[in-house]
């Protein structure tokens, strides 16, 4: 089964309480939408995929990744959908290589999407529709910047895509300032 976003925002709001993990859950979720659209790709799919990466992490930070296998298995969550959100924790708490454009761009944007909300977060606007890509770069390069972001994960991520570095994050920005108000980056302009 494919779930409405409606269902899939039912099931994340049934594990997760925290206002940061939805928060991020919906930063996630705004990328991956916009990524659908430039990569001509399946919206509700991608909306669907971002928006429950981290279904399990606040009550199963230990399994995470693993219990949201059960978790969507049990709900009869469509095996493309799951294999794409089990993906994103290749290689830390995955063994599941992100094969799929779908699962690539998630794997790449999730941490990208952190940096971004630590950008706004520093700016007087606390506003995404005013990041420009120079501000990204330069936080980007500052390690100890949103120090629990892994940068090596978003490079393996664009290359997995084979893409441009510049072009993933103006992208990324652009999917965050489309829905800004939405995932909480519309800030105070």
């Amino acid at each position: 089964m494919i779930p409405t976003r409606e269902e899939a925002m039912e099931l994340l709001l049934k594990y997760n309480e925290s206002e940061a993990l939805i928060k991020h859950a919906l930063q996630v979720e705004a990328a991956m939408i916009h990524f659908a659209k430039v990569f001509d790709e399946d919206v509700d799919k991608y909306s669907i995929v971002g928006l429950c990466h981290d279904l399990d992490y606040e009550k199963y930070p230990d399994e995470h990744c693993k219990k949201t296998r059960e978790i969507l298995e049990a709900e009869g969550w469509d095996e493309e959908i799951t294999r794409a959100i089990v993906s994103h924790g290749w290689g830390l708490c995955s063994d599941e290589k992100p094969e799929s454009k779908m699962e690539k761009t998630l794997y790449t944007i999730d941490e990208l999407t952190g940096i971004i909300n630590a950008c706004c977060l520093l700016r007087p606007s606390k506003s995404v529709l005013d990041l420009n890509l120079k501000s990204l770069n330069k936080k980007f390069k500052d390690k100890k910047f949103a120090a629990g972001c892994d940068r090596d994960i978003i490079l393996k991520g664009i290359n997995m895509l084979g893409l441009e570095k510049n072009f993933i994050f103006e992208e990324t920005i652009k999917g965050l300032q489309e829905r800004a108000e939405i995932c909480g980056l519309k800030g105070n302009l």
